[in-house]
């Protein structure tokens, strides 16, 4: 098994090498592996799975299945020309001060010190799906989009260099390192770059010389966009407009803006949109049946309601038109979002939600956000003692005001649970309640756990909707009401989830409402298979 093992070592994710001897798994099987047999074996990481499969695909035929070294590629043999014309997302990022480093260090130092760099921009961009073409001295030249194509390249990217700025700042080496990163989008040629002796794969535009040149208006620990990628980034993020600025090599002026930090808007779909949305067409069915449903889930009766459709069928925008049109009615909404980047942070959509309803911001001091939180949990008389587990879980530090917690981390997991049901029922007293979970299928599993058991402990009128899209293959919006005594539908709600959490099979030519279960006659679902709609639905 030493072949894998080197091979996952060249790609800088030795770590999951024992995951791959004990599953028997070796070079010659590996271009039969899937995304799914990724994910059973544990490579949670989505970033890392799209490496490993991009590096599956560039393996060459053999017996070895190792790739073919460059000297391969003679005259006599004519490579086939895979170039193709698409949207690319290119980074570049560049080590700060490298000039004055290698003027007052040790040659051997300096190595040790770029190596390092180099090995955490690998890692960094990797978890993004970012994609290294090529090293230039200190500067590393990244893709997103090539070899793989995927509908948020220029987010990733962002978010790619957001991380990186934070991880070399956070270096520990001989000394302080910082980096500034600069990102473009736009129309190249991408693929196979052919000469007598060499064979590169790599991206021929103008895209990379802009991203390059963005270099110069970076300040240490910044990331630079260029316009094309601003205009896909919609309120994702908080930016600060550099205006349009002369750069050496561009025959023109350069709109550019430095990304500050990921926004706090409520969701993708919104951030995304963030005009007026045009009117919903072709939906008036699924929207009257979610409005029916949500009637009854008001008054007591419980309810399921399951969407299912394939990605871009406009599931987000009936969700968008069922929560605007419910805005005047009273009622507590609890919306959590969950993040592929954070399936191993406990709680991540509840504390990202809490923080929120509280009103922090980026700069508030730790004082503020303690002022805040207090303010908020006010509204539903929350004990001092789970006020201090919430603010534990928030990470804010105990002044004094809250009594001091001696738990294992088993008791503050279990009493952290206890709380945000206890949280949860409080509302439920005051007016109907709608607690939202999208893109679901992110959720950790600390997270899934709060939900089943707010499902069956919670007495009360609640609604639950879930929002996810497993694999690709179907994605469920569900809405349970909870009432008191109802402790078969809890259980039978419980199992819904159970089940509805895995992947179902898509049918691609269902386009059909079906209203009942064979298990729990409250449940309706609405499944849509993979039908043409209007652009207006998105």
């Amino acid at each position: 098994m030493q072949p894998i093992t080197d091979w996952l070592q060249k790609l800088g994710l030795g770590q999951y090498a024992q995951r791959f001897v004990e599953n028997d798994i070796n070079l010659a099987i590996l271009p039969d592996l899937t995304d799914q047999d990724l994910k059973d074996i544990g490579v949670a990481s989505f970033g890392h799975r799209r490496q490993l499969l991009r590096a599956i695909t560039e393996l060459k035929d053999g017996e070895t299945g190792t790739p073919k070294p460059a000297t391969e590629y003679t005259a006599s043999v004519t490579p086939h020309d895979t170039a193709e014309r698409r949207q690319v997302t290119v980074m570049f990022s560049d080590l700060v001060g490298s000039t004055a480093l290698s003027a007052r260090m040790d040659p051997e130092d300096l190595r040790e010190v770029i190596s390092a760099y180099q090995k955490c921009v690998v890692e960094t961009v990797g978890r993004f799906g970012g994609f290294v073409a090529k090293y230039i001295g200190d500067g590393v030249m990244v893709y997103f989009g090539y070899p793989e194509a995927y509908e948020d390249e220029a987010e990733q990217a962002v978010r790619a260099g957001l991380e990186l700025v934070a991880s070399v700042k956070s270096l520990r080496t001989r000394v302080p390192l910082q980096a500034r990163v600069s990102i473009a989008t736009g129309l190249a040629v991408v693929g196979d770059l052919i000469a007598s002796e060499v064979h590169e794969q790599g991206v021929v535009g103008d895209i990379p010389n802009l991203a390059a040149r963005l270099q110069g208006i970076a300040e240490p620990n910044m990331v630079v966009i260029a316009e094309d990628t601003r205009e896909l980034l919609g309120n994702l993020f908080e930016l600060e407009d550099l205006g349009a600025r002369d750069i050496r090599g561009i025959a023109k002026s350069v709109r550019a803006w430095a990304t500050l930090r990921p926004s706090t808007v409520e969701g993708r779909f919104e951030a995304l949109r963030a005009g007026s949305l045009t009117a919903l067409v072709g939906r008036e069915e699924e929207l009257e049946l979610l409005h029916r449903r949500w009637a009854k889930a008001k008054t007591g009766e419980g309810q399921v309601v399951s969407l299912s459709g394939e990605a871009g069928i406009g599931k987000s925008r009936l969700t968008a038109a069922l929560l605007e049109a419910i805005v005047p009615e009273p009622h507590t909404r609890l919306r959590n979002f969950c993040s592929p980047h954070h399936i191993h942070s406990a709680l991540y959509p509840i504390v990202r939600q809490m923080e929120r309803a509280a009103g922090f911001m980026h700069d508030d001091t730790s004082q503020g956000r303690l002022e805040k939180l207090n303010a908020l949990l006010a509204q539903t008389s929350t004990s001092d003692h789970d006020a201090a587990l919430f603010a534990e879980m928030l990470s804010l530090p105990n002044d004094g005001r809250y009594p001091a917690l001696e738990l294992t981390p088993q008791q503050r997991r279990q009493r952290t649970l206890d709380a945000l049901v206890s949280q949860v029922t409080a509302f439920t007293r005051q007016k109907p309640v709608l607690m939202i979970f999208e893109d679901a299928q992110w959720t950790d599993p600390t997270t899934l756990e709060l939900f089943s058991r707010v499902v069956s402990d919670v007495e009360g009128f609640v609604a639950y909707y879930v929002v996810y899209a497993p694999d690709d293959t179907v994605t469920a919006i569900s809405i349970f009401n909870d009432y008191a005594g109802a402790e078969e539908s809890n259980r039978r709600a419980l199992a819904w989830i159970e089940q509805s959490l895995t992947p179902l099979p898509a049918d691609n030519s269902m386009d059909s409402m079906i209203e009942g279960s064979s298990f729990w006659g409250l449940l309706t679902r609405v499944e849509i298979g993979h039908i043409r709609i209007g652009s207006s639905c998105g």
